[in-house]
């Protein structure tokens, strides 16, 4: 009994021994012969998407939404920097306190792999979801270890990956955010021209001190304001009235190529339906999740390769983030309240505009704003007559629509507000200004790709 015993411990030992052996020689022969897979740019788009649906799911705002986009997208640009330096420019030293990260001395390391685990990293630190971002970050290590590539560069490159991560991750810390955090929420004025909840829901304002991040390319929040918005007065004929009346009467009015523009561009991450006592919720992507989503259709477009891919992510959350907080120091500084309030008091108590209307105030329009930004930084990269059809929305139960230019999509962005009926349009043309002003200055004052 005891040699049978010991005869089938040595075999157990011996096929464990082969097996550990098979293993190795797997592992590093696969690893030339398969690492120019790690270029694909459909790795980072995939791992983009992945970020966003998890955004859509916990129904982030979308001021806090473009702040989710852009340190991720930040840390994996960062870690391809090193790819090419003559090609690639880091952002230390371009956007506001962020230090320089050690140069990676690990030949294992791929940095393309190490700028997704920088990007996953940064990106679960910043959802509510965890588990359903730790499903979304295991499906994707199967498809890298699916790749065979060498256990060498896979843990070297995470290793990287994470320190990157690190390093973002405690820069990303000093932006006011926890701050703002604990400031207190928005007491309600009662004068007519202050911002006030809007039905249905009646929710209250959202970030009112988003004002106070810290920017990435912008020396200050108000660096570019706009212009104080019209006189409050409701006297027949005035300049304010003839713009109230001017939603009103197109809310009655509207086309159904307006309607249609409207509904596109809605991008309002929580609305809600009652009928009775019930309510339904539905989720969609913000405003700036849809030009995430046209970024990555131009990227697709372009044919470019994953550090060009990177690039453009990182270009436009920055774009995004900046012009977000320009935004939103205005509205709450200015406190305009919405046409939707002033309309049920004064002129029809049952008029509801065609899009619910957002719990913040109304001046200057967030869409105008983020919208001419981000279409100023893609026009840079990719240029002024870039046609292409913008397929965002489809997941989301709305038809695709072709474009001539990303400034002619971000002209129906903004236009759309007023078909809305959340906007007056002297809020609608001074937001495109300010996006203009924005993202004209990113542009000018960051470099990334060198040639």
């Amino acid at each position: 009994m005891k040699f049978l015993e010991l005869y089938l411990f040595s075999k157990l030992r011996l096929s464990v021994q082969i097996l550990v052996v098979s293993i190795t020689i797997i592992s590093c022969s696969n690893d030339n012969r398969n690492i120019e897979k790690l270029n694909d740019p459909e790795l980072f788009h995939k791992t983009m998407q992945n970020l966003t649906d998890v955004i859509v799911y916990d129904i982030f705002s979308p001021p806090v939404a473009s702040r989710i986009y852009v340190y991720p997208s930040i840390a994996a640009y960062e870690t391809i920097s090193f790819l090419n330096p003559q090609s690639y420019k880091s952002l230390s030293g371009q956007i506001n306190g962020l230090e320089k990260i050690s140069y990676p001395t690990d030949k294992n390391i791929n940095l393309n792999l190490a700028a997704l685990y920088a990007f996953n990293q940064v990106g679960e630190k910043f959802i509510f979801s965890k588990e359903r971002m730790k499903f979304l970050n295991e499906d994707f290590q199967k498809k890298i270890n699916n790749l065979k590539i060498s256990y060498k560069t896979i843990k070297a490159s995470k290793k990287f990956g994470n320190y990157v991560a690190n390093h973002i991750l405690n820069w990303a810390k000093k932006d006011n955010y926890n701050i703002t955090r604990t400031y207190p929420k928005y007491s309600i004025k009662g004068a007519d021209h202050y911002w006030k909840p809007t039905p249905p829901d009646y929710m209250d304002g959202i970030e009112p001190h988003w004002g106070k991040i810290r920017t990435m390319v912008l020396d200050s929040a108000n660096m570019f304001p706009s212009k104080p918005p019209l006189k409050f007065d409701l006297t027949k004929g005035s300049p304010f009235q003839l713009q109230l009346q001017q939603v009103f009467e197109i809310g009655e009015n509207l086309t159904d190529e307006q309607l249609n523009k409207a509904s596109f561009w809605d991008c309002n991450p929580y609305v809600t339906h009652h009928k009775g006592h019930a309510m339904i919720a539905t989720k969609k992507i913000t405003p700036g999740g849809h030009w995430i989503g046209i970024t990555a259709i131009a990227s697709r477009m372009n044919k470019s390769d994953f550090s060009e891919t990177v690039n453009a992510y990182a270009n436009v959350s920055i774009a995004l983030f900046d012009s977000f907080i320009a935004c939103w120091d205005d509205k709450w500084k200015t406190l305009v309240v919405r046409p939707e309030t002033l309309i049920n008091k004064y002129y029809d108590d049952k008029w509801v505009p065609v899009l619910q209307t957002p719990p913040f105030p109304e001046y200057s329009s967030g869409h105008s704003v983020i919208s001419r930004a981000a279409a100023v930084t893609l026009t840079d990269l990719y240029g002024e007559n870039f046609s292409f059809v913008d397929t965002t929305e489809l997941k989301y139960g709305l038809p695709k629509r072709k474009y001539k230019s990303f400034i002619h999509a971000a002209e129906e962005a903004a236009i759309s507000r007023l078909y809305g009926g959340i906007h007056y349009i002297m809020s609608i043309e001074e937001g495109v200004i300010q996006g203009g002003k924005v993202g004209s200055h990113i542009v000018q004052k960051i470099q990334t790709k060198l040639n």
